[in-house]
Formats: structure tokens, sequence, C-alpha cells
């Protein structure tokens, strides 16, 4: 098929040349003197995206499946219990991840759309005061259904309840595209993957390990080896990993955190909301809407569209990837059928943003989908117009 291909599902996402230029070199000895360089720098890099000034960035090879297990196992035994929300795929997915570790889980089921309300996290707490529970597991930007939990209230939820639970935040879809602050929301873990804010391939599991998290580990925790952070931390302090790196990988993560550093970190985050606002724009235009039910919790890094009765959302992904060489997000778990998933996160613009809608517009029409070509495509358009507008009279 000629044209480049349109990759706009939630992550993985287009890897840029310059992280590919990085990554394209031999490899190195990872005992030396260069690589040890090569951590001490982007440990604090990472640091920075995390906001953080006291977490611990540990690093995996691995997918942010390891990165969960890394989470649980350090400071939650089996038998242990920990409260969670099933409010999407992910979310019920991390949740499914603690039961296989012989972990109890409290789950409590809201309806996909919905973010996690900060008072059920304190109802729940207080309701279950006799049955200690030692975490607490929010996915702070559930990809699934493109809805965004406010972790800064759950962490006031959980301080009202008067509860020492740990907060374990999943952030693999919205650290480096969606506001997250590490140290004053109160996090005590956030974990991520490499292959989508930070526009790296699959292949690191990325975690932020606050203080009270690693003494919690150093006296608890489940049985563990690979994923134990506590050799990491300690040979991370001379450079070094107590397992063979993912060498190639970190170069490119170097690089990645170069090029959000030059664009300025707070300016990704605007990029971001911009393209996140000019996406629906166009889903508004089309008289669709996202499944996320309120406005003000849409996430930043995808938008999930709901198709209308009668039109299956896999038709409208096949088509688009068939006839444009367009890749959109399936509808994952229950809601497959019903919406598909656009992804608007890791290294893109404006014009790569109005392709994409113009193609999911072809897809739509040629479904059977009653919109009006041209109609979405015009109202991202005007949005970015009026977004340059406003930025060139600050």
């Amino acid at each position: 098929m000629s044209g480049r291909p349109f990759l706009q599902i939630p992550g993985p996402t287009n890897v840029p040349e310059r992280i590919l230029r990085a990554m394209a070199r031999p490899v190195i000895d990872h005992r030396g003197p260069e690589f040890a360089a090569l951590t001490q720098e982007i440990l604090p890099g990472m640091q920075q995206v995390f906001r953080t000034a006291k977490g611990a960035v540990v690093i995996y090879p691995a997918s942010g499946t390891g990165a969960w297990e890394a989470a649980l196992v350090n400071v939650i035994r089996p038998g242990e219990r920990v409260l969670s929300f099933n409010n999407g795929h992910f979310s019920a997915q991390f949740a499914q991840t603690a039961r296989d570790l012989g972990i109890e889980v409290k789950e409590v089921a809201l309806r996909w759309g919905q973010e996690v309300p900060p008072e059920l996290v304190e109802e729940q707490l207080r309701a279950n005061a006799n049955q200690p529970i030692r975490a607490v597991l929010i996915v702070h930007n559930e990809t699934s259904t493109g809805v965004t939990t406010d972790v800064k209230e759950i962490r006031r939820a959980i301080d009202a309840a008067g509860h020492d639970a740990l907060l374990i935040v999943d952030t693999v879809s919205s650290l480096a595209s969606i506001d997250f602050w590490f140290d004053e929301w109160g996090v005590d873990i956030a974990l991520c993957g490499s292959q989508k804010g930070l526009m790296l391939p699959p292949g690191l599991g990325i975690l932020c390990v606050g203080e009270r998290a690693q003494a919690v580990a150093e006296r608890g925790g489940s049985p563990r080896h690979f994923f134990d952070w506590r050799p990491v931390i300690r040979d991370n302090a001379a450079g070094f990993f107590p397992y063979t790196p993912a060498t190639l990988l970190l170069f490119g993560l170097r690089e990645a955190l170069t090029m959000l550093f030059e664009e300025g970190f707070d300016n990704v985050l605007t990029r971001h909301q911009r393209l996140a606002d000019g996406v629906r724009a166009a889903v508004a235009a089309w008289k669709l809407r996202p499944l996320g039910e309120r406005p003000e919790r849409l996430s930043n890094s995808l938008t999930a569209v709901v198709v209308p009765d009668g039109v299956s959302s896999n038709d409208v992904i096949r088509r688009a990837r068939e006839r444009f060489n367009l890749s959109l997000g399936v509808g994952l778990g229950r809601i497959n059928g019903r919406v598909f998933r656009i992804g608007h996160l890791g290294a893109l613009n404006e014009l790569e943003v109005l392709a994409t809608i113009a193609g999911t517009e072809l897809a739509l029409v040629e479904c059977g989908v009653p919109i009006e070509l041209g109609a979405g495509v015009t109202a991202s358009q005007q949005l970015f117009a009026r977004a340059a507008a406003s930025l060139a009279v600050v």
C-alpha cells in the first residue's frame, strides 16, 4: 500500500526518527563507564517526567504488564488485600494480575466510561476497616475508555479515611501526555511502559517508587527475584543493573527525554491537550460521542468514540486499515464492536491529527455512518486556528 502507515492506536505510538537513529548503534558493554554514564543521565530525567525529587526510578526490560507485577510483588504479600476499581479493561487486568499473584482483591465495579469517584474510595476504605487493605490500585488514564481519574483527589480520599494504604498508580497511557505529579499527589508507586508518551518501542517497564513503598519492600512483599527493586536501586547508584538491561532502548530513552525537555515538558502537555480538543471537536461535528461520561475527565492521550447502533466499530477499524493504511484502536473487552479509539499521544502534531480525522471520516462514511464528509476536519482546523491565534496574542 502506498503512503506511510498512520499508526493512531493509543500505543505503541510512532517512534520519531531521532529516537530510531539514537538506537541504531553498536551494543556497548553494560558494565563499562559509558553505560554507567548513560544510566546516571536517564534516571534524573525520568524523575523530572514523574515530577519527583525523592522517588526512585526503576527500569526493567519488560512491558507495562511486567511493571504491574513489579509494583505488586515488592510491597504486597500473598493473602494480603488490595482495593481496585473496575472502570475499564486495564483496571480489570491490573486487578487480575494481583489475583494471579495470590493477592486478595476487593474489586468495585464501575461503569466503563466513568472515572473512579474519590468519595467511593473513602467509603470503601471506611467500610472495610476490619479487613486491612494494603494498597489502592488506580489506573490514571484508562486506555480502553479514554477516561482519566483525579489521582490527587484519590490521595485526599485515602487520607480522609485515616488509612495508611499505599497508592499504586498505572500511568501507562498518561505519563508524558497528561499532567502527573508523583510527589505532590502523594503517590507511593507509579508505573508505565516505554511505548506511549515516551515515544519508544515497547520493551521497558518503568516504575517510580516513593520512600514509603521502599520501606515496605524492605520488610515485606512477596517472594521475588527478577522484579525485586532493591538490587536494582542499589546497583543503579553506580550506573549498573543486576541483570542485562535493554541497552539500545536506554539510548532511545535518553534521546526521548532530550526531545521532551527541548520542547519544554509543560509545552508537551499543552500540545496533548490541544490535539485532544481537536479530536473531540471532530467527534462532536460527526454527531457522535466519546465513551467518557464527563467532559472534564476525558483523556488527552486518546478518545474512545461510540459508533451508532447497527454499526460495528470493528468494521470501521478494518475499513480504515485496508483502505487508508490507518490503524485505529479496537474496543476492548465488553465494549468490543461498540467503540473505536483514536490515539493522539506521543510524537505528533496538528497535521497528523487532521489526516487521521480525514481518514476516519472516510471509513465511517464507507461503513454507512451518516456523517458529513469534511465536518470533522473543518471543526478540528477551526479549533487549531483559534488555539494558534490565542498563542499569537499571548
